[in-house]
């Protein structure tokens, strides 16, 4: 498996599916490759996802930096698990919220979620071990295995900025449903996480551009 996990290897794909797609090469063409969107691999990663589940990026991060305020740095499963519902509640997590990341933290702290092992698995076997425990999704797993173990096909197709993506950039009559979404990504195997960077970045330049202007 050839990971996606330095710029050389995204501009190369990049250009493999630019020669393949005339309406992927034109964003490319009007806004560049797509950044190299990459986080660490571990909990930490995994719990931010978390936060970052149906809220905005923005409300996500404030509730982050808040806890590592808290903790004194990135959270440890152990550390985590130190707080009590009330001091996180306290943070910005919601109930819900609380509770996935306890349990995800629990699971990690006792070897059920082997995290430091998923690098080793294929992508459906990594997404299953994931998605054992309450609070992490498919879309939560696909940007896991995406940005932090690197998998060039995974397909995020939960994810409403590639649906919205998709719609403008190969000019649907609407916006797809998951399945039309799955259907749609078939043509860019072996690199539809690739194709998905290239979504996004149409997504965040034209759909929903930071204030004051585009992003670089």
């Amino acid at each position: 498996m050839t990971l996606v996990r330095n710029k050389e290897r995204l501009a190369a794909a990049t250009a493999e599916l630019c020669e393949r797609d005339s309406d992927l090469a034109a964003v490319v063409d009007e806004f560049g490759t797509p950044p190299l969107w990459k986080r660490p691999q571990g909990f930490r990663t995994v719990l931010y996802l978390i936060l970052e589940q149906q809220v905005s990026l923005a409300s996500a991060r404030a509730t982050y930096e808040k806890l590592m305020a808290k903790l004194g740095g990135h959270p440890t499963p152990e550390s985590f698990l130190f707080l009590n519902d009330d001091d996180l509640q306290g943070l910005g997590f919601s109930r819900q919220k609380t509770r996935y990341c306890r349990l995800l933290a629990e699971a990690v702290a006792d070897g059920s979620l082997p995290l430091n092992k998923l690098r080793r698995y294929e992508d459906e076997a990594a997404k299953a071990e994931m998605m054992k425990i309450t609070g992490i999704g498919h879309w939560t797993a696909d940007v896991y295995l995406m940005e932090a173990l690197g998998r060039p096909n995974v397909w995020p197709v939960g994810d409403l900025a590639l649906a919205v993506g998709a719609e403008k950039v190969k000019k649907l009559k609407g916006r797809p449903s998951a399945e039309e979404l799955q259907q749609l990504g078939e043509q860019w195997r072996p690199y539809r996480a690739v194709a998905a960077r290239i979504l996004w970045h149409y997504y965040l330049n034209v759909i929903r551009p930071p204030p004051g202007g585009k992003p670089s």
